[in-house]
């Protein structure tokens, strides 16, 4: 989708940029503000990782503390854990850190604006805008944010305003009501953080086999399955399940539990999953879908069954 450009009255004036949390995120983001003309003048980092990522990515710009970054910022970007960001705000609307007109924007995918109460009754403008995209904490992520999707959330008042501050990134604003937060960031982790965990274990189990470059192996499949199934959705599963092949599953089963048994449970889920996809979509026929859901019960149970001995 090409995102037309913003309403010029609605392109945030260059504000001076504050970040707490320097983790992988807040430097990045603050990074292609920069780009985009706005000034990064202080960010708060703990960790000596945190400091090497600041330093690379926002250098010159002085490491302080949380309070600090409120008071020199216009723009204060909160990038910091999920289960942390409501005590960070709390806090900081306590110790009078908040200021009236200050822009307060978090990149939490979870939570919209009603996080931010406390900050917004102390004067602060919010605003939830959430990458979708995953970050190293290098200078290639300000490359990625071209054409990322965001996740907005913010008052009507302000929408306009966070979808500029989105496309000056790069990025394409999707807008998200507040209700459907949690159900949007539960799409997104299904998607990318299972995701990473199903490619390591399939690199895992191809090591066992033997495999020296797993990921040389299952680079161009993976890359033609992710495409595949964005164009087509389900019509683009394949393999023993999506076939109906009970005997295949069964002796992948077997093998697993023998060689990776913890990547069973995970096997048979997706297994189960992607059966009932299929059956609902016509991939995967009755007749068979018997013996293949007898297989995955089995295999849930820990016991054997005749397809494990083929």
């Amino acid at each position: 989708m090409n995102t037309p450009p913003p309403d010029p009255s609605a392109r945030p004036a260059r504000l001076t940029v504050g970040v707490v949390g320097a983790g992988r995120v807040g430097p990045a983001l603050a990074a292609s503000l920069q780009l985009a003309g706005h000034r990064p003048v202080a960010v708060s980092a703990v960790s000596d990782a945190s400091r090497r990522r600041a330093a690379e990515l926002l250098p010159d710009v002085p490491v302080v503390a949380p309070a600090q970054v409120l008071e020199r910022a216009d723009l204060v970007l909160l990038t910091v854990p999920d289960d942390t960001l409501p005590g960070l705000v709390e806090g900081l609307v306590e110790t009078g850190a908040v200021r009236p007109g200050q822009l307060l924007v978090h990149t939490s995918g979870r939570y919209g604006t009603d996080v931010l109460a406390p900050a917004l009754r102390s004067g602060a403008l919010p605003l939830a805008l959430h990458p979708v995209m995953t970050f190293t904490g290098t200078t290639v992520d300000v490359q990625r944010l071209a054409g990322c999707s965001f996740g907005v959330t913010a008052p009507e008042e302000l929408r306009l305003a966070a979808e500029a501050l989105v496309i000056e990134m790069g990025g394409e604003p999707e807008w998200i009501e507040e209700s459907v937060r949690p159900l949007y960031h539960a799409a997104l982790a299904i998607g990318a953080n299972h995701l990473v965990t199903l490619v390591a274990e399939a690199m895992e189990v191809l090591r066992s086999a033997g495999v020296a470059a797993p990921d040389r192996m299952l680079g161009p499949l993976l890359g033609a399955a992710l495409d595949n199934a964005l164009r087509s959705g389900d019509a683009a599963l394949t393999g023993p399940v999506a076939r109906g092949d009970a005997g295949t599953v069964a002796a992948h089963v077997a093998e697993l539990r023998k060689h990776a048994p913890g990547t069973v449970a995970g096997y048979l889920a997706m297994a189960r999953a992607t059966a009932d996809r299929a059956l609902s979509h016509g991939l995967l026929k009755p007749e068979l879908a018997e013996d293949l859901l007898d297989v995955l019960a089995h295999g849930a149970a820990g016991r054997g069954t005749e397809g494990e001995e083929r």
